[in-house]
């Protein structure tokens, strides 16, 4: 089973950025698709991001769109998550996760086979 770890999540004021870290235990992310996800205390999980790597190709969640990116390094096996323009509405643990190419929508969860254990990420002042 291939192992993702998190990093990079902490406490940020309203307008700050942080950047979030999706390692693999796997030798390298090709082939997936990786999606970040988010849940906030007494709310679902939801989505926030997903990112193709063979192809480049994102999808965001309407609420992160314009202020959130994800993209990965060049040796293959990280994905990060910048986030700018902090709202505390942000505030949630974070998680990434990653799956190979199904028909199941990348928004959706069953997309995924492997998650990591989240970061927290608190939006305050």
């Amino acid at each position: 089973q291939v192992r993702l770890v998190e990093s990079g999540g902490g406490l940020v004021q309203p307008g700050g950025s942080l950047r979030l870290s999706c390692a693999t235990s796997a030798r390298t992310f090709r082939m997936h698709k990786v999606g970040w996800f988010r849940q906030a205390p007494e709310k679902e999980r939801e989505f926030v991001a997903s990112f193709w790597w063979d192809t480049g190709d994102t999808v965001y969640a309407d609420s992160v769109k314009g202020r959130f990116t994800t993209s990965r390094d060049a040796a293959g096996n990280k994905v990060f998550l910048q986030m700018n323009n902090l709202d505390p509405e942000d505030t949630a643990v974070y998680y990434c996760a990653s799956g190979l190419k199904s028909t199941v929508s990348v928004r959706s969860q069953r997309a995924y086979s492997d998650w990591g254990q989240g970061t927290q990420v608190t939006v305050s002042s």
